[in-house]
This record gives C-alpha cells, sequence and structure tokens, in this order.
C-alpha cells in the first residue's frame, strides 16, 4: 500500500538482541528470573502494605501504588521480550507497537511522578510532623495519585499521536520494544520536530520532578541536621535512604536515554540502557523496600509468623 509518494508500513520488525546472538539463551534465563522476582516482589509489597494495619500510611500507599505501576509497566515490555528470545515471532502490528508504547509511556512517567510524591511525603513528614496527619490526608495522597497517572496519560497521548503521524518506510526496529526513538527512526522524513517534542517532553517529565526531589531534600537534610541527638539524625536519615536509592537509580537511568538531542549511544549501548530501566529499576523498588526498610521487614516477619503459627 501506499501513502503520497511513501509506502504505508502495516507492521514492524524487532530485531532484539541480534549482536549477542550466541548469549540468548543465557539472556532469556537472566531476564526470566529478574522478572519472576519483580513480579514476586512487588506482588508482596502490595500485598504486606494492604493487608498490615501498621503500613496504613501516606508513605507506604504511593508505595504500593509505584510498585503497582512497576508492575503493569514490566508486563507491558517483558514478555514479548522473552518470547523474542525464545526464537518466537519478532513482528508487531502498528496498532500493536502504537498501544505498547503508549502504556510504557504512561506507566513510566506516572512511576517519575509518584517517587516525586513520595519525596514530597518524605519532606512534609520531616519538616513538618506535627501537621503531617493534617496535610497528608487521604484526599490529598489519592490527588497526588491521580495526577500523576493523568500527566502520564497526557504525555502518553500526545507522544504516540505524534509518532504514528509519521509515515514509516522501513520496517526493522533496532531494538527490542516500542520505544519512542528507534520508531521514529524507521520515518521517511524529518524527523526534527518530533526529536524537539521528545526533548521537551523528557525536560518536563524528568528535570521537573528531579528538581521537586531535589529541592525536597536539601530541605529534608538542612531539616535533620538541626536534629540535637543522632539517634534522632540516623532514624530520619533511614526514613528516606530507600527512597533516595529508588530515585537516583529511575532518575539517572532515564536522564541517560532521554536527555539527549539523538541518541548518541551504539545501538548496544541503547539496549543496555533500556534493559537498566525496563528490567533492573523495577526489581529495585522491592529489592532496596525489603532490604534496606524495617517496617516493610518487620511487616513480612509478621505476615511469616502469622502464615506458620
Amino acid at each position: 500500500m501506499k501513502r503520497g509518494n511513501h509506502t504505508l508500513t502495516t507492521e514492524f520488525v524487532f530485531q532484539g538482541f541480534t549482536s549477542f546472538h550466541e548469549y540468548q539463551l543465557t539472556l532469556f534465563v537472566v531476564f526470566l528470573a529478574l522478572y519472576i522476582l519483580t513480579l514476586a516482589g512487588n506482588t508482596i509489597i502490595v500485598t504486606i502494605i494492604r493487608t498490615d494495619r501498621h503500613l496504613h500510611t501516606p508513605m507506604y500507599f504511593f508505595l504500593s501504588m509505584l510498585s503497582t505501576s512497576e508492575t503493569v509497566y514490566t508486563l507491558v515490555i517483558l514478555p514479548r521480550m522473552l518470547s523474542s528470545l525464545m526464537g518466537m515471532s519478532q513482528s508487531i502490528s502498528l496498532a500493536g507497537c502504537a498501544t505498547q508504547m503508549f502504556f510504557f509511556v504512561t506507566f513510566g512517567i506516572t512511576n517519575c511522578f509518584l517517587l516525586t510524591a513520595m519525596g514530597y511525603d518524605r519532606y512534609v513528614a520531616i519538616c513538618n510532623p506535627l501537621r503531617y496527619t493534617v496535610i497528608m490526608n487521604k484526599r490529598v495522597c489519592v490527588q497526588l495519585v491521580g495526577g500523576a497517572c493523568s500527566i502520564g496519560l497526557i504525555v502518553a497521548m500526545t507522544q504516540v499521536s505524534a509518532v504514528f503521524r509519521l509515515p514509516f518506510c522501513t520496517t526493522k526496529v533496532a531494538h527490542f520494544f516500542c520505544d519512542i526513538r528507534p520508531v521514529m527512526k524507521l520515518s521517511c522524513i524529518d524527523t526534527t520536530v518530533n526529536e524537539i517534542l521528545t526533548l521537551i517532553i523528557s525536560v518536563l517529565v524528568l528535570v521537573v520532578p528531579m528538581g521537586l526531589v531535589f529541592i525536597s531534600y536539601v530541605l529534608i537534610i538542612s531539616t535533620i541536621l538541626k536534629i540535637a541527638s543522632a539517634e534522632g539524625r540516623k532514624k530520619a536519615f533511614a526514613t528516606c535512604a530507600s527512597h533516595l536509592t529508588v530515585v537516583i537509580v529511575h532518575y539517572g537511568c532515564a536522564s541517560t536515554a532521554y536527555l539527549k538531542p539523538k541518541s548518541e549511544n551504539t545501538r548496544d549501548q541503547d539496549q543496555l540502557i533500556s534493559v537498566t530501566y525496563t528490567v533492573i529499576t523495577p526489581l529495585l523498588n522491592p529489592v532496596v523496600y525489603t532490604l534496606r526498610n524495617k517496617e516493610v521487614k518487620d511487616a513480612l516477619l509478621r505476615a511469616v509468623g502469622r502464615k506458620l503459627s
């Protein structure tokens, strides 16, 4: 089929990890193990938070929302990636590609703003503890989560509609899923306007949340340093350590991938970065919060204790 002077593409083919062909079975086993751990870890976190009344606080409400969002985010990408590593069909329809990109962008951006909401929660808890329950009431928490999801949906609709208005001349996507830049590279026409749009959106959804989290932590640290007792300072830092670890890795990977006008990396480097934010980062959330967070560890022990008794 033709549209104007361009052949109308109806499907794409993922090239996946073709440059690592001899390691495909190893990659499959590693990614499958990480995927199972991610699903199990996030499911455990959501279940523990729902069932343990000690964790019915704003901080853990946001954590359960982040775990849910991360789970859906991995479901959008990893099953298809695993099937392609097993040699199954690597083709995807245009509509399927647009759908995958839409959900990937929606939940990726939702995660960014949920981390910002968690940063604000920690700021209120440490800098304004006496008014914490008044400021972070249930309505405010729901509004912050709703705002994060709404921004994700609006940006995804904008990006996907802009990308899929382009005419495509080639079908081979140099990636393992429908990410924005690899799909734009298949266009027959100049994509400078789309590149600028992607960069502007990336700045708004990465730099703005990062800036807000940074301001929160400057205020948090200045407040912690004023605490007289060493034990009090240690406890205050401990409540922020898990969140700060996740924030640094999450924003670090996303910034490396999207805050540059055009991909200056090789295809292998781009894929390595993508693996980090699609496979490693979602696993980091349950690992960090279960290993570093005393309240979650205690809740897990109570749940295990109830099962054994």
